[in-house]
């Protein structure tokens, strides 16, 4: 399964990457992940006029798009789009950071899994 990744790098640059997170045969149940440790789960809906400038994550969490998409940018300047499937992990919590908006007046629909 593949995970987007926004993490920053020594000199405080921030970047996407992605990464696999390996599945095996659960058998009947079909594939599954190792158990990861997380702390708490964040429901959110963001307005169709959503623009949050630059701002680092305040956690290191997972943000997974159930509805709507959003423009995320890191300080390289490259921009993605995401939707509704994509998984995130925000690793982003010093350096520059990055920018988050609406994508064509959708509200936005996610849940946050937090790592700390």
């Amino acid at each position: 399964m593949q995970i987007y990744r926004i993490y920053t790098d020594t000199s405080g640059e921030t970047h996407f990457a992605t990464f696999e997170i390996e599945l095996e045969d659960a058998g009947a149940i079909g594939m599954l992940s190792k158990l990861e440790p997380a702390s708490g789960v964040i429901f959110r809906e963001t307005a169709a006029d959503y623009n949050y400038q630059w701002h680092n994550a305040p956690r290191r969490q997972y943000v997974v798009i159930l509805e709507g998409r959003v423009d995320f940018t890191v300080s390289d300047g490259e921009c993605r789009r995401f939707g509704p499937g994509d998984i995130v992990l925000l690793e982003d919590v010093s350096g520059k950071g990055h920018c988050s908006r609406a994508v064509n007046c959708e509200r936005r629909k996610s849940i946050f899994v937090t790592l700390d």
